[in-house]
């Protein structure tokens, strides 16, 4: 235990560095505990505070900007990989592009503080074409709040965490071992939270093969589409759909018999956002509801056609071309 307190004496910038470029990049390693202790050994001395502030900075700037060029090359197929990797709920995509398409670049100064939020947002800043300059000033102005508030936690709390490396350090490989139990004890939490989660999704699915035969036959499924109006703008929506566009997804009402097929529809892997809303339909009395497996991009895959929902001037009205839902 002592030698590695010597090595984060060393090298604690590097250390910062590394972990918060881990951090941003999507791995499970959050960088709070390396700000909060190099914090307090700035406040010691063993550190300049400004070198300290600007090496989180850059780390996470370089990081999210990496996501940034991601979304803008791949699109919105870079936010499908973030959710794969990434021990968070599916859901982050949808939720993180509620915000964006709310508040735009500023969203970023407060990215950082919602778990999930800071490289989905980063990914889908580059997909939908927000100007580079806009990016970097707003994120890099969220990474110095971000880094700032940690540093400054140990600063201010800087006795404290004097206090539990000592412990630490006389427990020796005790300490050690605690350190890397309260790291797995993270991990596990987290996985078991994504577990929990995608069990709760399990229901039937109809594929896309599947619903098309339902329109060759003349049948009208209800297709309800719960992407963003700014997705279904650059990307369109299968034909007829209807939009789901709401803060609170659990007060809308649509317009369907309660024993008509009702296909929901997103772009995210698993279905998350689609299997959410039809099982919420479903405790609504919905006999007939399924997630279209795969959601839009197995739609467009096959080669089927799409429409282009009527142009407001705003993204949040898009939604008001439709009945009330």
């Amino acid at each position: 235990m002592t030698y590695l307190f010597q090595l984060i004496e060393q090298y604690g910038l590097l250390l910062v560095f590394a972990n918060v470029l881990l951090e941003q990049l999507g791995a499970p390693l959050p960088a709070y505990p390396t700000l909060i202790i190099t914090g307090a050994l700035a406040y010691r001395g063993q550190y300049s505070v400004f070198l300290l502030l600007l090496t989180a900075v850059v780390a996470a700037v370089l990081a999210d900007y990496l996501w940034f060029q991601l979304g803008r090359r791949y699109g919105r197929r870079v936010l499908a990989l973030l959710c794969r990797i990434s021990l968070s709920p599916d859901s982050c995509v949808r939720q993180t592009e509620t915000s964006y398409t709310r508040y735009g670049a500023p969203s970023l100064l407060i990215a950082k503080f919602i778990p999930g939020f800071a490289s989905v947002a980063s990914a889908l800043a580059g997909a939908i074409g927000t100007r580079s300059l806009s990016f970097v000033i707003f994120d890099a102005a969220g990474a110095l709040i971000w880094a700032g508030l940690g540093i400054f936690l140990g600063t201010l709390f800087s006795d404290g965490v004097d206090a539990l490396l000592a412990v630490l350090q006389e427990l020796g490989e005790w300490g050690l071992l605690l350190v890397g139990g309260g790291f797995l004890i993270f991990i596990a939490r987290k996985w078991w939270q994504r577990k929990r989660f995608m069990a709760s999704l399990r229901m039937a699915r109809i594929s896309v093969a599947e619903l098309h035969q339902l329109f060759e036959d003349g049948l009208e499924p209800t297709i309800v589409d719960v992407r963003s109006p700014l997705a279904q703008h650059q990307e369109g929506r299968i034909p007829g759909a209807t939009t789901v566009y709401t803060k609170d997804i659990g007060s809308f009402e649509l317009a369907a018999a309660v024993d008509s097929e009702i296909i929901v529809y997103c772009a995210c892997p698993n279905e998350a956002s689609a299997a959410l809303v039809a099982k919420q339909l479903m405790a609504r009395g919905y006999s007939k509801v399924r997630p279209l497996s795969g959601g839009i991009n197995a739609w467009v895959a096959a080669g089927h056609a799409l429409e282009t929902p009527f142009v407001m001037s705003r993204p949040q009205d898009v939604s008001k071309d439709h009945p009330k839902i």
